[in-house]
């Protein structure tokens, strides 16, 4: 047995200290909450009539007194996202499984789920971040019925996977399985896309021949093929044990998928409190599950969103993690994967090199993951791959080598040593720097600021050609409560265009940078942010600016009696198209900060009245022979 690193230790320990309170009053909500029997045996007769009105006579059946599971769906599908459209049939599919194993199964509800790729520099996107805390709300909604006993949780995307988790995490008492969809077949090159993007950016590309490389990159169903947001959610869930191992990277619409999707509901059904294997979701969030997590982010070189996402997943199971946590993790991490951006590979070739199942077992060998409780079994389970047999899944050993070191590496031979993520620090705040996708000799940058309140006027200012030959491009006003975060994802063809001719060039936000981003050097999530007073605003056009990713430093450099009368400066962005961003106001004004994850929405469980006054009634099923043939016919309207 590989003894564990002793700073994963140490990260560990120091976190659960820091969180044994709020732990303590989150693993008191769930067993309050813990059903003594179905959860539906808690319902009155006109409660559950309402629960299966719609359902054809076997479920009803099995609705109206067994002691049968009922698994509820939770779905984020919709077909303007591409990784979510096959999810379009798995409802009836799951709901056939689960009759077959002598349960049953209801869509508890629907969660929204829009695409960043729509939205990207359009006034949408600043309603992206909060979509978050909208679809865990709504997560909890779909779960509120008191009608499940497990739930398979169905997203894939960037805010969605978070936003389920948070949710799902509020009845922690459930067991729940994401069910993945998988990603589309490869398409063009990332590496010819990004040239035709940055071609663009300079007026050498054509609008039609832009859309013609983003049409042939972005073609099927199936989740984007780049390791952004959504496949380091993947990534992210099977180092937690929340999906099934080596789940992640199936393409839809293969045997193999549809096979992994039963054996996701088989599995779900298997782990409810009326069996003798009982692991609801908010036992396997763990301290160790979460460490976990962020140290597979680390080293595949993963989402920079995640900064914020895991800090509110982690909250919602009473954990508390910081950047500081994300920093020390990354200094024992060693990266292992090379996928674009970090590299020219996509998630197709990530697998078909080794993918997840190789570098969960070169950490765990490498004493830098816990082997956690899982789904299935524990985190040893997640080094073994499925195979089809005889219509069934089945799992064997997974490779113990790369089938091509240019996009996998093992423990003893990375990348790099680093897991390429650096919390930023000076007189501007604190900030974090994605270092793993930039080249050495662009980490370090200094030049003199050019100060924005909308990523549209650095485009302006760039058809003016009154941008200096290296600068920091300082673009402030784009934080939580400013404007929901938006990405900076718009830039990047620009940024990325510049540098390659030679400049010295650097970004530094409050806002976001989009996890398909990289390349070129950047200090985001800036807290605090400008819209609260943070230094960010205080910074003017050409001051002089230090970004060091190798040493994380930030720094305006500014004489210090200077700096310190500095008014600031105030929100020069022009008001952006409404698109719904009304409905948000109360969710900017709510907002924590990023290092906080952003939250708009309450998560604390420590915030309830008193759980021993909540505690529900016990079941009024018997568990024991004869229990099919209890009748509601008697229980109180």
């Amino acid at each position: 047995m590989t003894a564990l690193h002793p700073k994963l230790v140490e990260v560990t320990d120091r976190i659960r200290r820091r969180s044994a309170e709020s732990r303590r009053a989150y693993l008191a909500m769930i067993e309050a909450a813990r059903a003594r029997g179905p959860a539906r045996g808690r319902l009155s007769c006109a409660n559950l009539a309402h629960g299966f009105a719609a359902c054809g006579p076997q479920d009803k059946e099995k609705l109206r007194g067994g002691v049968t599971p009922n698994l509820g769906i939770v779905t984020a599908y919709n077909d303007v996202l591409s990784a979510h459209e096959p999810y379009e049939s798995y409802p009836a599919f799951i709901r056939k499984v689960a009759r077959e194993l002598g349960a049953t199964a209801q869509v508890g509800g629907g969660v929204p789920a829009m695409c960043d790729g729509v939205t990207q520099g359009r006034p949408g996107m600043d309603l992206s971040l909060f979509s978050r805390d909208v679809i865990a709300q709504a997560t909890a909604i779909a779960l509120s019925h008191d009608m499940f006993d497990a739930a398979v949780c169905l997203g894939i995307c960037d805010k969605i996977v978070p936003g389920l988790l948070i949710g799902a995490l509020a009845f922690g008492q459930l067991p729940v399985v994401f069910l993945p969809g998988g990603p589309m077949p490869s398409g063009i090159a990332n590496k010819k896309k990004a040239e035709v993007r940055e071609r663009y950016a300079a007026g050498e590309a054509t609008r039609e021949e832009l859309l013609e490389v983003e049409a042939q990159s972005y073609h099927s169903p199936g989740t984007c093929t780049f390791y952004g947001t959504a496949n380091s959610n993947q990534v992210m869930l099977e180092a937690m044990g929340l999906q099934l191992p080596g789940s992640s990277f199936v393409n839809p619409g293969t045997p193999l998928r549809e096979a992994l999707t039963a054996e996701g509901v088989r599995t779900a059904l298997s782990l409810t409190a009326l069996g003798d294997d009982y692991r609801p979701i908010g036992h396997l969030v763990d301290v160790e599950s979460i460490v976990n997590a962020v140290v597979a982010l680390l080293a595949t070189g993963g989402s920079t969103n995640h900064t914020i996402h895991w800090v509110a997943v982690a909250r919602a199971a009473g954990i508390r993690i910081d950047w500081d946590d994300f920093d020390d993790l990354a200094a024992i991490t060693p990266l292992l994967a090379r996928v674009y951006p970090n590299g020219e590979a996509d998630v197709n070739h990530f697998e078909a090199a080794g993918g997840t199942v190789f570098v969960i077992r070169e950490l765990l060998d490498a004493g830098l993951l816990h082997n956690v409780p899982t789904i299935a079994g524990d985190l040893r389970a997640y080094t073994r791959e499925p195979r089809l047999r005889d219509g069934r899944v089945e799992w064997v050993d997974g490779p113990t080598q790369s089938a091509d070191p240019a996009v996998v590496r093992p423990a003893s031979d990375p990348f790099e040593h680093h897991g390429g993520l650096r919390v930023t620090r000076g007189n501007l705040g604190r900030g974090l720097a994605k270092i793993s996708a930039v080249k050495t000799e662009f980490r370090r940058i200094h030049a003199p600021a050019v100060v924005v309140d909308d990523p549209q006027q650095l485009r302006e200012l760039h058809k003016q050609r009154a941008l200096p030959h290296d600068f920091v491009a300082v673009v402030r006003y784009q934080g939580p409560t400013a404007n929901g975060m938006p990405e900076m994802h718009v830039l990047t063809p620009l940024l990325g265009m510049l540098q390659n001719q030679g400049r010295k060039v650097a970004l530094v936000t409050d806002g976001r940078l989009s996890g398909a981003s990289g390349k070129v050097q950047s200090a985001i999530h800036l807290t605090p942010e400008a819209a609260v007073g943070g230094p960010i605003a205080k910074v003017r056009n050409g001051d002089m600016i230090l970004l060091d990713g190798n040493t994380g430093v930030l720094e305006v450099q500014v004489d210090p009696e200077e700096w310190a009368k500095r008014e600031i400066a105030p929100n020069t962005a022009p008001q952006a198209l409404d698109i719904g961003r009304v409905l948000f106001g109360g969710n900017r004004r709510l907002a924590g900060s990023a290092e906080e994850g952003a939250l708009s929405i309450t998560v604390d469980a420590s915030v309830l009245a008193p759980l021993d006054d909540r505690t529900p009634p016990e079941s009024e099923y018997d568990l024991g022979p004869g229990a099919e043939n209890v009748s509601h016919e008697t229980r109180d309207q």
